[in-house]
């Protein structure tokens, strides 16, 4: 049974890292090379989508991590697993307090309603994001390396 949950939690978490991995560096700059409408609104739409799914995906992986955690704690890598919840709390951290204020003004933006500064708060949503991957992709790798 923990063998399931070892690989359903490195699934999901690893689906989620897929997901935030392509929007940092395929999609938002694809939309970053489109007319500056077309990438606004394309950013406000996916800040709504992706904005409305993350929040469960980001507690969902925490809580399969902690469930691991506590059914492995034996386990050779228990430390590795707990490190990688401590990365996912961080991740979750960083999205409450840096990158969902940014993500909730800018998802109601549209070319007539936008602040001057629109490209900027983007751009500081960019960078925040960034980190926010390396932190995830560091405890699915973590998570990986537990099973080994």
């Amino acid at each position: 049974m923990l063998n399931a949950l070892e690989v359903f939690t490195i699934v999901v978490v690893g689906v989620m890292v897929g997901v935030e991995f392509s929007v940092a560096f395929v999609v938002n700059p694809i939309l970053k090379a489109l007319p500056e409408d077309s990438g606004q609104l394309g950013r406000a739409h996916g800040g709504r989508m992706l904005g409305a799914v993350m929040p469960f995906w980001y507690i969902g992986s925490l809580a399969l991590v902690a469930v691991w955690a506590v059914a492995g704690w034996h386990d050779p890598g228990a430390g590795l697993v707990v490190l990688a919840g401590a990365l996912l709390i961080l991740s979750v951290v960083m999205s409450l307090l840096l990158l969902v204020p940014i993500n909730n003004r800018g998802k109601t933006w549209t070319p007539e309603n936008r602040p001057e500064d629109w490209k900027e708060q983007a751009n500081r949503w960019d960078r925040f994001h960034y980190v926010r991957v390396a932190v995830i992709i560091a405890a699915f790798a973590l998570l990986a390396a537990a099973l080994a």
